[in-house]
């Protein structure tokens, strides 16, 4: 046994490095959220308010006695490994007030934008809520005190959707009356607020408020049929086991498949017609034109962040730093960092991009059959970084093309081999695999195991399991499934 000291280099992250890998691997809305953050509590960062769309680089003019960024305290680590290195490379007007009369001429019609038209705003439909709605309802019925105090509790307890998913002896205790509330005229007031438009509001249950329902259909012997499927036969009817109703039920296969159609065409979801929906739209990281023949790409302007270096404030405290102001010294070093590596993500993902696309451009000009097999390690040894960088820009970042929105990783896949040797993707297949179902029989349709055959037919083998995979993928029924619509 000895004592030895050795001398070696090891990498680490520093601070800087291990931000500007949280800053890759971020979608573009928890980038921006994490910007907005920064930008509040950070002084020295501000809004680019300027035309131009790029954000301002953060090396500029250095005041006096100003250290340069690359030569800050925070900068001083040794640089990385090159995969390292890539990843760091990488309200309306205010209120006049006063007193007017808002029954005047001036005012009884819709308000005039200053170059005397209508106000865009004027002409926007109002979204009423569900629960305006139903209050509304309840305020012109003859109702007590009590009783119009229960059924707005029940209002109040409903969900986006309209469902009433808390239990009814919670709803008593929330009511808090004097005399206390029985169970009794909770269900009362229950059965008064089903009785609300849009029917099924306040259904405890999908059979529930599907039974609501059932007084829009005309025939009484449909209705009465819709009520026993619904009472009895509920999952069978999720299932579209059409003979099997029938046998239960004792009627013809086309009666029982008419009163599914018409079951089919009740809401379960009542509540969703009122209020604003929210829909989660997708904003593309990259965009993708042909033009003059060639596939050009460029960063979707909408998501690229317009900040700056407050040069002001930077030069005020390099004039006036002391020892005291560690924490303001911090938030200059983070401004500088946030800056720098908000210009190499952004370079980063624009060259990924142009990697991909340059290797994907028939897929674009041809479709899904044209998909090539590509793996994380060409466009890591094309644009010169790691795999563990690729895989962070292609995770949750999205690429606009003339086919639609898709995600960078939809781009990459493992190459099978044909049976003449040529390497085929996994998207091609899926895209041959949704070409065949459409073409099938709706008589007939073909299983997974004729699918299979079918592609060992064109040189492609293909496990069964693989295609049963790649159809679920492909959001395509089973084909009892599909046997039982057709």
């Amino acid at each position: 046994m000895d004592l030895r000291a050795d001398h070696r280099q090891t990498q680490t992250l520093s601070p800087r490095l291990q931000h500007a890998v949280r800053l890759l691997q971020m979608s573009s809305l928890d980038f921006a959220a994490m910007l907005r953050d920064t930008l509040g509590r950070n002084p020295f960062l501000e809004v680019d308010e300027a035309d131009g769309s790029e954000p301002e680089p953060a090396t500029g003019p250095l005041a006096p006695g100003e250290v340069a960024p690359a030569a800050a305290a925070g900068d001083a680590e040794p640089r990385l490994g090159a995969e390292i290195d890539a990843e760091v490379d990488a309200a309306g007007p205010p209120d006049d007030g006063g007193d007017r009369d808002l029954w005047n001429a001036e005012s009884s019609g819709p308000r005039r934008a200053e170059d005397g038209e209508v106000s865009a705003l004027d002409l926007m439909a109002v979204e009423t809520s569900l629960t305006a709605h139903l209050h509304g309802q309840l305020n012109v019925l003859p109702l007590s005190a009590r009783d119009l105090a229960l059924a707005r509790t029940i209002v109040e307890s409903l969900d986006d959707d309209g469902y009433l998913r808390t239990p009814l002896e919670e709803l008593q205790e929330v009511a808090a009356l004097d005399p206390a509330v029985e169970s009794q005229e909770m269900l009362i007031a229950l059965k008064r607020v089903q009785s609300l438009d849009p029917a099924g509001v306040a259904a405890r249950s999908v059979g529930e408020c599907l039974l609501l329902q059932l007084p829009a259909i005309d025939c009484p012997d449909m209705r009465g049929l819709a009520r026993s499927i619904i009472t009895d036969h509920l999952a069978a009817l999720a299932a579209r086991d059409v003979s099997g109703l029938a046998r239960q039920l004792g009627e013809p296969p086309a009666r029982v498949e008419a009163v599914c159609d018409r079951i089919r065409r009740l809401d379960p979801r009542p509540g969703w017609r009122f209020g604003a929906s929210q829909v989660a739209y997708v904003v593309p990281d990259v965009i993708v034109k042909k033009i003059r023949g060639e596939w050009k790409v460029q960063l979707n302007p909408a998501i690229v962040p317009k900040v700056r270096l407050n040069q002001v404030y930077a030069n005020l405290f390099q004039r006036h730093r002391t020892s005291g102001n560690a924490e303001m010294s911090a938030h200059l070093q983070e401004a500088r960092w946030t800056l720098r590596n908000v210009e190499q993500r952004f370079s980063t993902i624009l060259d990924v991009a142009e990697a991909i696309v340059r290797r994907q451009h028939n897929f674009l000009d041809y479709g899904a059959m044209a998909m090539k097999p590509l793996g994380l390690k060409e466009i890591a040894d094309e644009v010169g970084i790691h795999e563990s960088t690729v895989s962070r820009v292609t995770n949750n970042k999205y690429m606009a093309t003339p086919v639609g929105v898709l995600e960078l990783k939809y781009f990459f896949s493992r190459a099978m081999i044909s049976a003449n040797g040529s390497a085929c993707s996994g998207t091609a297949i899926r895209g041959l695999i949704k070409d065949i179902i459409e073409a099938e029989s709706p008589d007939a349709p073909l299983s997974d195991a004729e699918i299979t055959r079918q592609l060992a037919q064109q040189g492609l083998v293909v496990a069964r399991r693989t295609v049963t995979k790649y159809r679920q993928m492909l959001k395509i029924d089973a084909v009892e499934r599909r046997r039982r619509v057709a």
